[in-house]
């Protein structure tokens, strides 16, 4: 699989035009690791020239040959697309590579990507948009093909998709890991309907919620159709206390949720409460927004999960999607993304659709259960979507614009039910609300919708969570 991965990666890019990229990368950090002065590190740029005149001319064979643990000193500061081509440079670079993923010493936070797929490409390629390098990349992934699929959530390097049965699968993207969750028939709400020869063909959904005994009869649902009802939003958390990882689902009737540690084979419903709109994972507790403002945490490290009810429904509650965002200095925020106006000439065949209008900003006082009004994030950028929202600093991620939101569209009946539909993503200026596009929207499909990833080389270590 690791193989697989760097061949796609490198191959987008003919390797001999990257070499010399590389090692500029190379010569630029060496100095600062060695501990240069300015004047010496004067001097060290000036060789750095001439020994990148002489890189043009360089074969595989004659690389510059650098200790182990300094090329994997130099190789933990680069991000995946620029890691992964200097793993397949040349043996030394290929085992500094292969020693630093090994000893988990790479630990570099990624810079997040657009995952999408297009009509040009084949159905089982996905196009990852790097914001660091302003390009593409094609990955192929493992069957079934990514364009039959919904995706319905990312988190931590992975993508949480529903494919053709309606059953639901963690994909590593650059590893190309799959990890299959449990039946969707486990669900609370699902059953399944088999035919004469014992097979399941179709699916019964009720409507029954922790709240109500049902407000309609049950629905009977193809396999491939249940997934545009049911399933909403996904997310995978890490669960340091347990080395286990957690997916939360929220889906239908009314957004309640169900959560499975991988390796389970049943989800497990959290009733009572519904009209979840996002999720994160701090200090051991699953926060959960609903549409009104509310914050739930749910401490789920016992035999029976447990509910607490951290905020009541907000005052400041607006008409549009909600989200629990955890800042880098340490706070909760709840954030609205507001819809504007309806696009009211849409191309031929599409139908109106709304756009991201602004975004309502707001603090959690955990302990008073208040929330503070912010107007701006000053160094800080936002991600929103199916992704798990992330608030990053700009600082760290200088491909990053500061007080600007990074959105991709998850309104449920745009990205289920009405597949073809333009999808509604780019970037957000918070200093006067004035938006730009990510890349043009003629590359992407419709469906499944784009969503933002952060990625990630590790793989998940299914021997620690089975023991978990």
């Amino acid at each position: 699989m690791e193989s697989c991965s760097v061949a796609r990666i490198t191959s987008l890019g003919k390797l001999a035009m990257h070499r010399t990229y590389l090692c500029t990368l190379i010569f630029r950090t060496l100095p600062k690791m060695l501990g240069f002065t300015s004047s010496s590190l004067e001097r060290f740029c000036k060789a750095e020239h001439v020994e990148l005149q002489l890189t043009k001319k360089t074969t595989l064979g004659t690389l510059p040959e650098l200790p182990p643990d300094v090329l994997m000193g130099i190789f933990a500061t680069l991000e995946i697309p620029d890691l992964v081509r200097a793993g397949s440079v040349c043996p030394s670079w290929r085992s500094a590579y292969t020693s630093l993923r090994s000893l988990g010493q790479y630990k570099l936070q990624q810079t997040p990507c657009l995952l999408y797929t297009s009509k040009s490409t084949g159905e089982s390629v996905a196009c990852l948009y790097s914001l660091a390098e302003k390009r593409s990349y094609k990955l192929t992934l493992p069957e079934p093909p990514i364009r039959t699929r919904c995706l319905i959530g990312s988190s931590h390097g992975w993508l949480i998709t529903a494919d053709e049965r309606s059953e639901m699968h963690l994909v590593n993207p650059v590893t190309c890991e799959q990890i299959a969750l449990p039946s969707v028939i486990t669900i609370e709400q699902v059953r399944p309907i088999f035919d004469e020869h014992g097979a399941v063909h179709k699916y019964e959904l009720s409507w029954h919620t922790g709240m109500h005994d049902g407000y309609n009869s049950p629905t009977i649902f193809a396999l491939d159709n249940l997934r545009h009802e049911l399933h909403y939003k996904a997310y995978v958390f890490s669960d340091a206390s347990t080395e286990s990882f957690i997916v939360v689902l929220i889906h239908n009737p009314m957004r309640q949720l169900s959560y499975a540690r991988v390796g389970d084979d049943k989800w497990t419903w959290l009733p009572p409460y519904d009209i979840y709109d996002d999720c994160t994972y701090k200090n051991g507790l699953l926060y959960a927004a609903t549409a009104t403002g509310e914050i739930h945490a749910f401490d789920l490290s016992g035999p029976v999960a447990s509910m607490k009810i951290i905020m009541g429904a907000s005052e400041n509650i607006s008409a549009g999607s909600a989200y629990i965002v955890q800042a880098p200095w340490g706070d909760l925020l709840l954030i609205w993304r507001i819809f504007g106006d309806y696009d009211l000439e849409p191309e031929p065949g599409a139908s109106v659709f709304w756009q991201t209008g602004r975004i309502n900003m707001y603090e959690v006082d955990l302990v008073a259960s208040k929330l503070k009004a912010i107007n701006s994030l000053r160094s800080h950028v936002l991600f929103l979507g199916h992704n798990q929202s992330l608030c990053l600093n700009a600082e760290e991620y200088p491909a990053l614009k500061a007080n600007h939101v990074y959105f991709t569209d998850d309104s449920f009946f745009w990205t289920t039910g009405l597949k073809n539909n333009h999808r509604d993503m780019g970037v957000l200026d918070l200093d006067d609300n004035s938006r730009e596009e990510i890349i043009s929207p003629h590359l992407c499909s419709n469906f499944p919708a784009p969503m933002w990833i952060t990625a990630d080389l590790r793989k998940m270590n299914l021997a620690s969570v089975g023991a978990a």
